[in-house]
């Protein structure tokens, strides 16, 4: 009997051509990990320049919100750390609880003396010096808890009560709840981000039209049927008209964005934010960035997002479990949609709404929750699967993995949901994803 050298061990790289190895895999995507330090960095400095004078004129010191910011900032990258570091999948087994305290918070904040009422909204609970909005949470559990449901395989997507009533009857709770605050903004994007990860998991394109058929009246009396809304509405479609009125921060808005020119007047040099344009360090900061840093300023800002969004979505389409899958699309959706959503109420594209601009607007619930987000992306792009060393694509490993993972194949069309791939013109038949048949 001849004893086997040290030097003969197989070794884990060497059993099929082209694996990835755990020692060669990413400690996570540091291109994602970049774009999100550097945006949330742009909005501290921008915070400061946007709120000094106010700040100054109404608390007596210049860095009021600037030291809140950098307090949520270094909160929120913790959180994110954590995230990293911490496996995903432990999510979805406390998805389900985590919706029901968001659903709580949510019905807790309507409370008379309970919630802070600003601005007519009662959407924040005051913590000391601190403030917490449930609605923020609230978009990070539904994705967890929708993410949970869809990677469910005993759950058939296409099956009208299974697929679609239930997801949809959380989403409208939590949506509901979000729009008695008053916070239509946030309300809208829960719903478009949920039926965009529902659609992209395949659940029936003829169900979701049918559920925008049924939302668009509701959301148009919703809309009407505030006074307010309606002159908000009214302004959207002449600015200029309304500008001594509901369309006075738009107005504002547009001739801030317009003065800067190519480069800007300079950090700090800009004069709108200095009581001129409201809500110039929360929702309504990019303009100042157009003012400041000009052009050249605000593409940069969409570029850092264009990158995110990105990244998002190839670490989606890259997840080694449905779950994971689900989840980095649903997250990197939310993120998207309310940039995008910020910026077009900013432009005059649409109403004007509550949203803030992720990582970059003063807010520490959405700040905290949008680097939380991130980690999670992270996290998912690290893997933590114990197949994934011993896969890649288009490689047969025979009997590889853990029981019940024998004989997979690892190819696009498995570990991606047939609704992903027929989205992005993958090939049909696919099924579900999860890599198993």
């Amino acid at each position: 009997m001849s004893a086997r050298l040290p030097s003969q061990r197989p070794r884990p790289a060497e059993t099929v051509e082209g694996a990835v190895t755990e020692r060669q895999r990413p400690a996570w995507d540091i291109t994602l990990f970049g774009a999100t330090l550097v945006l949330s960095a742009l909005g501290l400095v921008m915070v400061y320049s946007a709120s000094a004078v106010y700040a100054l004129s109404s608390f007596g010191s210049d860095t009021h919100f600037a030291l809140r910011q950098l307090g949520y900032l270094a909160a929120g990258l913790v959180g994110m750390l954590v995230a990293i570091n911490l496996d995903y999948r432990v999510y979805r087994r406390w998805s389900r609880h985590l919706l029901l305290v968001a659903l709580v918070l949510l019905v807790v904040v309507l409370l008379p003396g309970v919630g802070v009422r600003v601005g007519g909204a009662q959407r924040w609970f005051r913590l000391g010096p601190m403030s917490l909005q449930p609605s923020e949470l609230a978009k990070v559990e539904l994705m967890l808890y929708l993410a949970t449901i869809l990677a469910d395989e005993d759950r058939s997507l296409k099956a009208l009560s299974t697929g679609f009533v239930a997801p949809l009857v959380v989403v409208g709770l939590a949506a509901g709840l979000t729009l008695l605050q008053p916070d239509l903004g946030t309300a809208v994007l829960l719903g478009l981000g949920a039926m965009t990860l529902m659609f992209v998991a395949g659940t029936r394109l003829l169900h979701l039209a049918g559920a925008a058929l049924i939302a668009a009246p509701l959301a148009w009396f919703a809309v009407v049927g505030t006074p307010w809304r309606l002159r908000r509405l009214m302004a959207f479609f002449d600015p200029e008209a309304h500008k001594e009125g509901a369309g006075y921060q738009v107005y504002e808005a547009i001739l801030t964005l317009g003065s800067g020119g190519l480069s800007g007047v300079g950090l700090g040099e800009g004069q709108q934010k200095l009581f001129y344009l409201p809500e110039a360090h929360t929702d309504f900061i990019l303009p100042v960035i157009g003012q400041e840093l000009g052009f050249l300023g605000v593409m940069a800002v969409i570029l850092l997002f264009a990158v995110i969004l990105w990244r998002g979505s190839k670490i989606a389409l890259g997840a080694t479990d449905p779950f994971g899958r689900f989840l980095a699309m649903g997250f990197t959706v939310v993120l998207g949609f309310q940039a995008c959503m910020n910026m077009a109420v900013v432009v005059g594209v649409m109403p004007t709404k509550g949203i803030t601009l992720p990582f970059v607007s003063y807010g520490g619930t959405s700040l905290v929750t949008s680097l939380f987000m991130v980690g999670v992306l992270l996290s998912v792009s690290r893997g933590h699967a114990q197949v994934a060393p011993r896969l890649s694509w288009g490689v047969r490993q025979e009997g590889s993995g853990p029981s019940g993972l024998r004989d997979a194949v690892l190819t696009p069309a498995r570990v991606s949901s047939g609704g992903v791939w027929r989205a992005f013109g993958g090939p049909r038949g696919s099924g579900r994803g999860g890599g198993v048949p």
